[in-house]
């Protein structure tokens, strides 16, 4: 394999390695193997598990960075349809990677010191985004156009409201029957609830 197309497969491998088993269940042999390289091969790229841990960890959080800033930050668009493709695609990115709210979950509680490596870039993230938004909403609300909320609040609330049918499922499944039988279409229902919620959030009811 081309040394670009032999990366890619273990960084491939590793990320699905990781996300079923966690750093410390994932092996790097199984890494290897599933991508179709020796062992010797796959430190040759990545000297330890702990560098290609990093490497799937800092892509996921960059992806997750891009998808949502994006949204956020389209120009010339008004402040609330901004925050209603930033709700739309923080979902479609959950759902494009269901396995990784779980496994971010995990691994700060099964290794607290990697806490430190996530939240570091995650604020870096949440930062930027936050920014420009709470200027923006103070404005509206002097205007009378929007509630006055604070933007951090705000935020968790977009991440509570999506982040969670995709860790619960599993059990929510068979406790709402037949809403949730079609996973696709709950997901999708889920999503435009949640948009719903989020923009009778910050529209002023009395407009």
């Amino acid at each position: 394999m081309k040394t670009k197309d032999t990366e890619s497969e273990i960084l491939k491998a590793a990320e699905q390695e990781f996300m079923l088993k966690g750093f410390d269940g994932a092996k790097t042999t199984s890494i290897a193997h599933a991508a179709g390289v020796t062992h010797a091969m796959l430190h040759y790229y990545f000297r330890t598990k702990e560098q290609l841990f990093e490497r799937i960890l800092t892509e996921k959080v960059q992806l997750m960075s891009e998808s949502v800033l994006a949204a956020f930050g389209q120009p010339g668009l008004p402040l609330l349809e901004r925050l209603k493709d930033g709700v739309t695609c923080h979902f479609d990115f959950i759902a494009a990677n269901p396995q990784l709210p779980r496994f971010i979950v995990n691994e700060v509680f099964s290794r607290p010191e990697r806490y430190k490596l996530m939240s570091d870039k995650i604020v870096k993230v949440a930062d930027c985004l936050m920014k420009g938004i709470q200027q923006e909403l103070d404005e509206l609300h002097a205007q009378g156009k929007v509630e006055w909320v604070d933007v951090r609040m705000l935020l968790l609330d977009i991440i509570s409201l999506n982040v969670f049918p995709f860790i619960a499922y599993p059990i929510i499944e068979p406790i709402l029957g037949d809403i949730a039988a079609d996973r696709n279409r709950f997901f999708e229902l889920r999503k435009a609830e949640n948009i719903e919620m989020i923009m009778r959030r910050i529209k002023n009811n009395e407009l």
